[in-house]
């Protein structure tokens, strides 16, 4: 039950994320010259795509170690630690499904 429990999570997980992706994504396109804004707001606006590429970043490396956790269900290392091989507490898993590594290792 805690695999396909976990399976779910990864899942849902996965589906959540990609819709970030596509959020970011669209605060992340230029701001056209065109648009009539201050200066104050065309630097607040180049600030918040730098915060929004950032976020963007995270959440694409996170979406990728989700997918690399879901290649791994029905295999021996689902679950464990891709470092030391120890098995990833069930909490830190559902928690964060996205972990490679146990608590430990990802010191």
């Amino acid at each position: 039950m805690e695999k396909e429990e976990i399976k779910q999570k990864v899942l849902d997980e996965i589906s959540k994320t990609e819709r970030l992706i596509v959020e970011y994504k669209e605060l992340t396109r230029p701001v056209a010259p065109d648009v009539a804004i201050g200066r104050i707001s065309r630097m607040d606006a180049i600030n918040n795509k730098s915060v929004n590429e950032a976020s963007l970043r995270q959440a694409e490396q996170k979406l990728q170690n989700l997918n690399r956790v879901l290649s791994m269900y029905g295999t021996p290392d689902f679950g464990r630690c891709i470092k030391c091989k120890v098995k990833i507490p069930v909490g830190r898993i559902l928690f964060r499904p996205e972990s490679l590594y146990c608590v430990n290792c990802a010191q």
